[in-house]
């Protein structure tokens, strides 16, 4: 599980946290890989592209987590 600092601010989209962390070559590739369902945040199905994803939250993608710290 790999952790992804907030470094302040409040949230981050689900979109760009996929994108900054490198779990998906693209912004765009990001958003088809939700809207196909294949993205998860706490153990639930996440199909909103612009989801806010915030301190305490777990981000699921093709076998590799995302705990989002402060």
């Amino acid at each position: 599980m790999q952790t992804f600092n907030l470094d302040g601010n409040e949230f981050i989209e689900l979109h760009n946290l996929l994108k900054i962390t490198g779990l998906v070559g693209s912004g765009g590739m990001a958003k088809n890989l939700i809207a196909d369902g294949q993205v998860l945040v706490d153990d639930q199905q996440e199909l909103r592209k612009r989801c806010k994803i915030r301190v305490g939250q777990i981000v699921e993608f093709a076998g590799e987590q995302i705990q989002v710290a402060e």
